[in-house]
């Protein structure tokens, strides 16, 4: 199975937490603070500190116990048994942090516009932004580890700008003057620095993206709660010496004021001129630009467990078999940031939004905070339940105070909430509300546990033969779970190609195991084919009821296979499934298989379009090998086609090709329904056949010219599956259905090929019907390019 690789250090940890606090709050809150209150901006960033430090104990605490991906949505869902609140928790936090990182990115859009985009220049407000979201989401899909990297250079360059810029302006002052100036500009206005609060716990928030990411992180119970302590600290130190050279800069608090989220850049100008504002500037972008990584981090992570728990759609926790991220889930992310800067920022700005309607960065703000600080409560409740719960687990990391300190950090966290700005809030109610709307009528997804399950474990011809001896008949006569214990059903452990091979009748296992060993036999010198039969368990029936029935075929299919005599190292498994599809798709996942074989549909579509749609390797569906020979055929035909699953299938024809198959070309003109092809592709893709005879054919259907010119031919039959699936929600679409109807009365074998579904074969896959038409409209015929041999044939 595809596992994350722990593999951030103390380092990482502490820039993910310093990246993310070094942020938009600094760069932009803080010319806004020191123009509301003054000095007392301190005040009111050390208020939001202590506030973030409780609610990080608890997730210090928590963290000691949870070793994982998953932050105050693991914690909670750890705790608690109420499926709701769990899920409240972790659509909240994905708000929050797909949330504030939209605040990062469109603040640094601003920036960009005022310092570095020549003003003039119609470059629209959010654009960089969103295009910023963009890429910081490919980097995350790449791997934690080059994210991680990032990190830990951006934040050091960051903090480096920020000592620059405070070294500045202590050099501007005497250090007298420069306390009686900060002395003289303090406020008692409770209420501004209690509303400046509010809006600086965005920034103390980055405590949490550590702990979200704990599953990345190298020795998380010990790593996890020195990086949050180190740096809390390490950011309200910087940040009082940030508005202290605010409130000491030589330019009037009015145009501070009006400058607002800019205006230290004007600031840094003012102590160390163009060079220092040029500095400040990228600091300023370089901070935003990190803090937003490691929320993109830390809001996927969210997302694949909530995937992994069946709160989400399952494809969030998938793991990328290159990357080794859950890539869906930080497309995901990406795609919810994205919009919520088109939203806040393109669409309804605080000034001439559509319909009237403003929002605006400051509601951004709003929103982002809102949907941290109501999940901190649940976290602060559920270190009290997990107290009470469970007193016996065990905890590295023991909070004092205990209950009193959540308590208090649930009391701060909701009064902060009341200072946020109110259309922020009201925004990010309707939005989780609507959430929760939809979650209901979902009705969330099973989890894997509860769709699946192993009967018979893995085992291998000779693990038969024992039990056989050991007295009864065959591998009937104890078809108990066995686990795989010799070489050849250690297999699945090892790195050898494997091929998948799910059978649903027995007495024809040995002929699929034949052509899988065949195909396998093309990639690998050793290859091991994984037999599974999946028992499917009908609607409002026990599991239990079925489990006879699967062992009973398991042991069948080990029978016919034992004594098919077959040169091939193979293992058999039996499963019980409510989703048969899902059943095989896991298995292929987990088992990390480089190739699924299986039967064309015949009854169940629906289980096939699951396996092709969803399978993470190539899947080959056959037809018409049932009683014949599966060696390497002498013969191949292949049409002339195109897209992604023709694409994919030419490797394997140029397998067989090196291996001493003919290899036949067949490039139909039709008549009547169907598009011809241009085969010069296809002809340049196999470079392994000698010679490649191209078939010319004029018939009323492309089904109809490729299985007349097959029979004709001899041999099998090689096509790709339909790239118009996806409007169809067939999996084969109609050409190769009209194909396979056509082979069985011509008594041709068909192989038809589908490659893995990718994003790039998913926006193929909708855009092909349209360049189909186009192209259908600008070349009726295509000029047909020989290699070697052709002829030509009318059908």
């Amino acid at each position: 199975m595809v596992e994350h690789t722990r593999t951030l250090g103390f380092w990482v940890a502490f820039a993910l937490g310093l990246g993310t606090m070094i942020a938009a709050g600094i760069f932009s809150l803080s010319g806004t603070a020191v123009a509301a209150i003054g000095s007392s901006a301190v005040i009111a960033f050390v208020i939001a500190a202590l506030i973030a430090g409780i609610t990080a104990a608890s997730y210090s605490e928590f963290a000691s116990i949870y070793a994982e991906n998953g932050g105050g949505y693991l914690f909670s869902s750890r705790t608690f048994d109420r499926d709701l609140l769990e899920y409240a928790v972790g659509a909240s936090l994905f708000l929050g942090y797909t949330g504030t990182t939209a605040f990062y990115l469109a603040t640094m859009d601003e920036w960009f516009l005022e310092f570095v985009i020549p003003h003039g220049w119609p470059v629209p407000h959010g654009s960089i932004g969103v295009m910023a979201a963009v890429l910081l989401g490919a980097l995350n899909a790449q791997g934690t580890e080059e994210s991680g990297t990032f990190q830990v250079v951006v934040s050091g360059a960051k903090v480096a700008v920020l000592i620059a810029f405070i070294g500045g302006a202590f050099a501007f002052k005497a250090p007298a003057e420069t306390v009686g100036t900060f002395t003289a500009a303090i406020s008692t206005d409770i209420g501004g620095i209690v509303s400046i609060a509010a809006l600086a716990f965005i920034t103390f928030f980055g405590f949490s993206a550590i702990a979200a990411s704990a599953g990345e992180i190298i020795e998380p119970r010990k790593t996890v709660p020195r990086a949050i302590a180190a740096s809390i600290i390490a950011v309200t130190i910087l940040y009082t010496f940030v508005i202290i050279a605010m409130v000491n800069a030589p330019i009037p608090a009015e145009v501070i004021a009006q400058e607002g989220e800019t205006a230290m850049g004007s600031v840094a100008n003012a102590f160390l001129g163009s060079i220092g504002m040029a500095l400040i500037v990228a600091g300023a972008i370089f901070s935003m630009i990190s803090a937003s990584n490691a929320s993109v981090l830390a809001a996927s992570s969210i997302g694949s467990l909530m995937g992994r728990q069946g709160q989400a759609p399952r494809r969030f926790s998938r793991i990328h078999p290159s990357y080794g991220t859950p890539f869906w889930s930080v497309v995901t992310v990406t795609g919810t940031i994205v919009a919520l800067i088109v939203a806040f920022i393109m669409l309804l700005p605080a000034e001439g939004g559509i319909a009237g309607i403003g929002l605006g960065l400051e509601a951004l703000t709003g929103f982002a905070t809102f949907n941290l600080l109501a999940p901190l409560s649940v976290v602060n409740v559920a270190l009290i339940v997990s107290r009470r719960r469970f007193p016996d687990i065990d905890r590295p990391l023991k909070v004092p105070l205990v209950p009193l300190l959540p308590i208090l950090g649930i009391a701060a966290n909701l009064g902060l909430i009341t200072s946020l700005p109110v259309v922020g809030v009201i925004v990010g109610t309707l939005l989780i509300t609507a959430l929760i709307g939809a979650y209901l009528a979902w009705g969330g997804a099973p989890e894997t546990e509860e769709l699946f399950e192993r009967i018979v474990s893995p085992y291998s011809p000779e693990e038969m033969a024992a039990q056989s001896a050991g007295g009864g008949s065959g591998a009937a006569a104890d078809a108990a779970p066995v686990e795989a214990t010799s070489e050849a059903a250690a297999t699945v452990e090892t790195d050898r190609f494997r091929i998948l091979v799910p059978v649903r009748r027995p007495d024809r296992a040995p002929t699929h195991v034949r052509l899988a060993a065949t195909i396998g036999n093309l990639y690998a010198d050793d290859p091991v084919v994984q037999v599974v039969n999946v028992t499917g368990i009908p609607d409002q029936t026990p599991s239990e009821m079925v489990v006879d029935t699967a062992e009973n075929r398991a042991s069948g299919i080990g029978d016919e296979l034992a004594a098919a005599d077959l040169e091939v190292d193979y293992t058999v498994q039996g499963h019980i499934s409510r989703d048969v599809g899902f059943s095989i798709v896991q298995t292929a996942r987990e088992d990390q298989v480089d190739l699924i074989l299986m039967g064309y549909p015949e009854e169940s579509a629906e289980i096939t379009q699951r396996v092709e749609f969803d399978a993470p390797c190539d899947v080959l569906f056959s037809k018409g090998f049932v009683g014949r020979e599966t060696g390497v055929p002498a013969t191949v035909n292949v049409g002339a086609g195109g897209g992604p699953h023709h694409a994919a299938l030419l490797p394997f024809v140029n397998e067989l090709a090196a291996d001493g198959s003919s290899i036949h070309v067949i490039n139909v003109r039709p008549t009547g329904s169907g598009t011809a092809e241009d085969p010069g592709e296809t002809l340049n893709a196999l470079p392994a056949a000698e010679s490649v005879e191209v078939h010319n054919v004029t018939a009323n259907s492309v089904a109809e010219g490729l299985v007349t010119t097959a029979a004709e031919n001899g041999g099998i039959l090689v096509i790709g599956a339909s790239r118009t699936r996806r409007l169809r929600q067939w999996v084969l679409g109609s050409t190769p259905d009209r194909v396979i109807d056509l082979a069985e009365d011509a008594d041709v074998p068909v192989i038809v090929y589908a490659s893995e579904t990718s994003v790039r074969g998913v926006a193929e896959d909708l855009v092909f019907p349209l360049y189909r038409y186009f192209e259908k409209l600008r070349t009726p015929d295509h000029q047909v390019v020989d290699r070697g041999q052709s002829g030509d044939v009318e059908g």
